[in-house]
């Protein structure tokens, strides 16, 4: 047992702190740690807690990390940068490298300072848990009076009045976890609120401090009425609302709590969303409180209201108990990318909040009841292609250092297929330039391997911008009417989407109609275009063809600043929206871009920086282009929760990045039960042809791939690569089962790694170019397609809720007519047996399709075991032919 050590127990205690002095410097908001190692979410686990005095967080984190202090919505008030010395509103990205271990972060109340601290290890006591036991609570051991070990000592927030006696203890007494006064108890006369602190000196000897309230609790519940904490509501549950999920305008819902006895009122609150742009603009204003009745039976609280109107809706529940006032609402759990915490389901409640804008609302989606998407969408396997880096079929069109132009510069070119790009700054022989670097990609050579592609399984193309553009990724527009010169003609497009549409593969093409490049004819500010630009040599030409397409300020000295650069790229010229010859330009004229490359054979579009373009763009935009093109298909890039685009009146599908942190942070081991939620939303939220039409993604050309998220960071390291291999096995899978249409980024067929950009966008490395492109890993994919194509189910079958999630394993139910699916995955590194509970009427008899092997159900119970890092694609024998 280890020796007692003098406890401070309340001699000359300074007064507890008010609750003035403990008002909230953010009005309730909460400050996050948001950077590299959680997506830049605003996530509960980098949650700060506020404690009178400071703002504090203790977390584990490891490696190199970019990273801020910010509230959920980046406000101007709450986002914080620099250097942790000197924290400044909308500062830099601090950087660091953290060895493993847990981390205290403390941000002072001005918001000035952040202290760092290491944490000096573990827990002494391992998971052994230690409580608060004495005369205030009978010796028990008690849940409320837990301590928590928090990075260098246990602690535990009280408030007791009078003298007691206690002792720290674990829940049997042991002799080594027990800890008095020698042999006895320790005594002290406690006034109020008060942090007990239970730390160890070097030597082993324990100390016990009691002191004013500091503990930052991490856990303190917001709600500890018994009441309010009875409230249930669950969006996914019938029971609580039907009917289930996105609907068409003109549905009424029925809405209903449960609660114990002791409710006064329950409310059914309805708000009507805004959210423009990246998320920036998020309000809510109340269209309707409905009163609930309270049924018979005094446990259930009943409402119903129909959304006349297509939009995103908000909604939530009052609940008055006695004096009090609560508010039944989504939950807590962050969503990767979006803005809004809230996986829906089960609601939590909290006490309610003194501003609405804390709330976190339920959303429903309320889409036109006319909203089609392509039929072809639920079948399609896109092949992602970054055209300047797949193949160079013809080296005669390759740029040419000194000739060709980048700016006031120029080109740089690989003599070696099979460089890494090149990273300004890095040391690597490259210029101070980006993104000027080049291979010789081009569309002869996407021509030339047609034939991988359609053997792959992919019957969709899709190829970032083919457009005149000064950069390696053409996002810079030059000129939107003519292919890119180092990538062919327009006569080379054409037929390209000949060729494809031969072997059954459509065209998707991209751009930005959010900017244009510097260096084009529109804007020309190197004067490489002739001088017709907007601001041709850097002045402002009010007589140009294209002056209305930007705003200028021409009171600014500085040439960067008299106009707006996307995002302070000064490279990237912002377009006006607004402008009605820009708009003629872009979709309204029959020459217009949008529909010229649609005529020249495109499938579709997908549509660069969508939430930058204003919505009333894009519904104009959808009509022109579906006017023109009714098959066409209309991809957003989006990052976050995609439900506005998904209305009826602009996208029929998004680039799933909320699929693809998902699928990865699963693959890498993480815990399903936290991530489900994610992938649930989505089911929820997303009209059904828009969730079977989603360009599911696993890696892109905007952030690292696959495998090196997965662990690959050294390339010439066998083992690393084999392990990375084996957990994206898994992600793999859950994308070639899930609804919507996977995206293979070229290279991740063949097993090719690349870290941030730009080395995930390294050439394909092909064979006969001195690749060694990872042919096992090339048969599985093909396989898995190929298995996707046989089976309609995973393509079209409806998706309904999980019938099991656990830490590793998650498993889905598929339905389309006669035929029953059940898919599965296991991500842990050993073989899971788990019993699943089948829907009523559902089949008994299942063949596995991905080994053959047979798995019978007994009275609606289905045992099966998952081998490691894999799963099972369960489908009734009488329901689906073979492959």
């Amino acid at each position: 047992m280890r020796a007692a050590f003098a406890a401070l127990l309340l001699a000359g205690l300074p007064a507890v702190a008010s609750a003035a002095d403990c008002a909230h410097p953010l009005d309730g908001r909460e400050l996050y740690l948001r950077g590299t190692f959680n997506s830049w979410n605003a996530a509960d686990a980098q949650r700060f807690v506020w404690a009178c005095d400071r703002f504090e967080l203790v977390t584990p984190l490891q490696g190199e990390h970019r990273f801020k202090v910010a509230d959920e919505g980046w406000s101007a008030d709450a986002d914080l940068g620099g250097t942790p010395e000197a924290l400044a509103l909308r500062g830099t990205e601090m950087q660091r490298r953290f060895e493993p271990g847990h981390y205290r972060f403390t941000v002072d109340p001005a918001r000035t300072r952040l202290r760092i601290e290491a944490c000096p290890g573990p827990a002494p006591f391992g998971d052994t848990v230690l409580f608060l036991r004495g005369t205030m609570n009978n010796w028990a051991a008690l849940d409320d009076n837990a301590l928590q070990y928090h990075c260098d000592a246990y602690y535990l927030n009280l408030t007791l009045q009078g003298r007691h006696e206690f002792k720290l203890a674990d829940a049997a007494w042991t002799p080594r976890t027990s800890f008095g006064v020698g042999l006895g108890n320790h005594v002290g006369e406690f006034r109020g609120a008060h942090t007990l602190r239970l730390s160890f000196e070097p030597d082993g000897r324990h100390r016990v401090e009691i002191g004013p309230r500091r503990f930052a609790d991490p856990q303190a519940a917001a709600v500890d009425d018994p009441v309010a904490l009875g409230l249930r509501f669950d969006s996914r549950n019938p029971v609580h609302k039907r009917p289930f999920g996105a609907q068409p305008a003109g549905t009424a819902f029925d809405y209903a709590v449960t609660a114990p006895a002791g409710v006064d009122a329950l409310t059914l609150v309805i708000e009507r969303r805004r959210h423009e742009g990246n998320q920036e603009v998020l309000e809510y204003t109340e269209a309707a409180r409905v009163a609930m009745t309270r049924e018979a039976d005094g446990t259930r609280w009943t409402a119903s209201h129909r959304f006349d109107a297509v939009g995103i809706w908000g909604y939530w529940f009052e609940a008055r108990i006695g004096t009090r006032v609560f508010a039944l609402q989504n939950n807590a759990a962050p969503i990767f990318w979006t803005r809004e915490k809230g996986s829906s389901g089960r609601a939590e409640v909290t006490a309610l909040p003194a501003s609405p804008r804390v709330i976190r609302r339920f959303r429903q989606t309320i889409h036109a009841p006319d909203f089609r998407v392509p039929d072809w969408a639920a079948d399609a396997v896109y092949y992602y292609v970054f055209p300047e880096r797949f193949r160079n079929g013809n080296p005669a069109n390759d740029p040419v250092p000194g000739r060709d132009r980048s700016h006031r510069g120029t080109v740089e070119k690989h003599a070696n297929w099979l460089d890494k790009p090149f990273r300004p700054g890095s040391g690597d022989g490259s210029d101070a330039r980006h993104n000027n670097d080049f291979f010789g990609g081009d569309l002869q050579g996407l021509i030339d391997k047609l034939d991988h592609v359609q053997a792959l399984g992919a019957n969709v193309l899709y190829l970032t911008p083919v457009f005149q553009a000064a950069s390696n990724h053409k996002y810079d527009t030059a000129d939107y009417h003519r292919i890119d010169p180092a990538f062919g003609t327009n006569a080379d497009f054409t037929r390209l989407t000949r060729e494809a549409a031969r072997r059954g593969i459509r065209v998707v093409v991209d751009t930005s109609l959010n900017h244009t490049g510097a260096d084009s004819r529109y804007f020309d500010r190197y004067g490489n275009f002739g001088g017709q630009g907007a601001y041709s040599g850097s002045v402002i030409r009010a007589d140009s063809p294209y002056a209305s397409w930007y705003r200028f300020d021409p009171t600014q000295v500085d040439p960067d600043k008299r106009f707006t650069g996307w995002v302070g790229v000064t490279d990237l010229p912002e377009l006006d929206k607004a402008s009605p010859a820009w708009r003629d330009f872009a979709y309204r004229a029959p020459d217009s871009v949008t529909k010229r490359w649609l005529d020249a054979g495109a499938a579709g579009w997908r549509m660069d920086v969508a939430p930058w373009v204003p919505d009333d763009f894009w519904r104009e935009w959808r009509a022109a282009l579906k006017a023109h093109r009714p098959d066409a298909i209309t991809i957003a890039e989006t990052w976050f929760d995609a439900a506005k685009y998904f209305l009826g009146d602009s996208f029929d599908s998004t680039m799933n990045y909320i699929f693809r942190n998902t699928a990865l942070a699963y693959a890498a081991g993480g815990d399903a039960r936290q991530l489900v939620g994610n992938l649930e939303l989505m089911r929820e939220h997303y009209p059904p042809q828009a969730l079977h039409a989603l360009m599911n993604l696993l890696s892109s050309h905007d952030q690292a791939r696959s495998l090196h998220v997965l662990g690959w960071h050294d390339d010439a390291d066998a083992e690393q690569a084999a392990e990375a291999k084996a957990r994206y096995r898994v992600a793999l899978l859950l994308q070639m089962t899930w609804p919507g249409a996977p995206a293979v980024y070229y290279g991740d067929e063949v097993g090719l790694g690349g870290g941030d950009d730009p080395d995930n966008r390294r050439p394909f490395p092909w064979a006969d170019l001195g690749g060694r492109p990872d042919e096992a890993m090339h048969a599985e994919f093909r396989r898995l397609i190929a298995l996707r194509h046989a089976l309609p189910v995973l393509r079209r079958g409806e998706l309904g809720a999980p019938l099991h999630v656990d830490a590793q394993v998650m498993a889905w139910p598929r339905r389309l007519g006669d035929t029953f699916a059940v898919t599965a995955t296991n991500n842990a590194a050993e073989p899971r047996t788990v019993t699943l509970t089948l829907p009523a009427g559902s089949p008994q008899v299942f063949e596995d399709r991905l080994d053959g092997s047979r798995h019978d159900a007994v009275d609606g119970r289905l045992t099966v075991t998952l081998p490691a890092r894999w799963g099972r694609v369960l489908v009734n024998t009488a329901g689906a032919q073979r492959p």
